[in-house]
């Protein structure tokens, strides 16, 4: 009966945790919409750095209150995280201003067979014939209701490839350093923010000057603006949060495929708050394969051999012992929230 109830309690904070991705994803997508699109402060470089910054500034206060447990990340390692993510940010954004639309969607497809190869080769994960073919239709479906005019050039292809690769990398090393040295959600953010935040404050003002001729300093900022940026960054500690959470749990390749929920998400509520205008047969046939390839993924991945990695010898070193106390310890925050 333990065991039973072991499970129940699992999969409800499994449930838990990708409602708060989704919830927080598509949440921070509609309100920098909004303050993008209306109210023009166009600098997305520059407002993820403030997204760090607040995130940087809750993981240092639950540090102080006591909340997050010390932890040690060798430097060597923050800088090589932040190095793929700084890179998955920015190529994102110049990816996005230099391609079409099309080929932006391509791109961010194409990242989950490219984490697959990093689990495959890193890790030696197998996957059997369903879960591939689960995959498989992920792409289909998302492919069909989101790539329109596809055109690239040189430079365009470039920025993407380094987007896919770097995004790719940063994920999976977000379930990698929590595994290695036994950290939670809230340890690995509090290692990684604060760099993440500094590079991105440096360099983005910068890189938004090239990408779109205009100044962060001297944007015209009113109240209503600045409190879409407020709420912005505050959504976005939810978002950065979940993410480490759900990657942490599942593993790179599932919070990928199951994350272009959110992009279903995010079609379905522009038509429902902005018109059915893009609602086309195509558009609703994507949407109902892809929905199907992640039902079929979730239950192909999770029977036997359906993914998984090669048994390690039995051993009774209290090492290992130790480090999986530790990195159960480190989950118990990340369970709460």
């Amino acid at each position: 009966m333990s065991i039973t109830n072991k499970a129940g309690n699992k999969a409800t904070i499994d449930v838990a945790c990708w409602l708060f991705n989704i919830v927080t994803s598509v949440g921070i997508i509609m309100v920098n919409k909004a303050l993008m699109a209306t109210y023009g402060f166009t600098f997305a470089t520059t407002l993820t750095g403030l997204h760090f910054m607040a995130t940087t500034m809750m993981t240092a206060s639950l540090r102080w209150l006591g909340y997050i447990p010390k932890s040690h990340l060798p430097f060597s390692e923050v800088l090589k995280f932040v190095l793929f993510a700084s890179f998955s940010i920015v190529g994102m954004n110049v990816s996005l201003m230099w391609n079409s639309v099309g080929f932006y969607q391509i791109a961010k497809l194409s990242m989950i067979p490219v984490t697959c190869l990093l689990e495959v080769v890193l890790d030696e994960i197998r996957y059997s014939r369903d879960t591939k073919l689960s995959i498989v239709l992920v792409l289909l479906g998302v492919g069909v209701c989101t790539v329109t005019d596809v055109s690239v050039n040189a430079r365009g292809f470039i920025a993407a490839l380094i987007a896919v690769w770097s995004s790719s990398l940063q994920q999976y090393y977000v379930h990698h350093l929590q595994q290695k040295y036994s950290l939670g959600s809230f340890n690995l953010l509090g290692h990684t923010a604060p760099v993440q935040a500094v590079s991105l404050l440096v360099v983005g003002p910068f890189l938004d000057y090239w990408l779109t001729d205009k100044r962060v300093v001297a944007y015209d900022y009113t109240s209503t603006s600045l409190f879409f940026i407020v709420l912005s960054c505050t959504i976005a500690i939810g978002t950065n949060l979940s993410q480490f959470i759900c990657i942490g749990r599942f593993s790179a390749v599932t919070f990928q495929v199951l994350g272009h929920m959110k992009t279903i998400l995010v079609l379905i509520l522009g038509f429902v708050f902005f018109g059915k205008d893009g609602l086309s047969a195509q558009v609703v046939m994507g949407m109902a394969i892809a929905i199907l390839g992640m039902i079929f993924y979730g239950n192909a991945s999770s029977k036997p051999g359906g993914k998984e990695r090669p048994s390690p010898p039995i051993s009774n070193d209290k090492p290992q012992l130790e480090h999986d106390r530790l990195l159960d310890e480190s989950s118990d925050l990340d369970n709460k929230v």
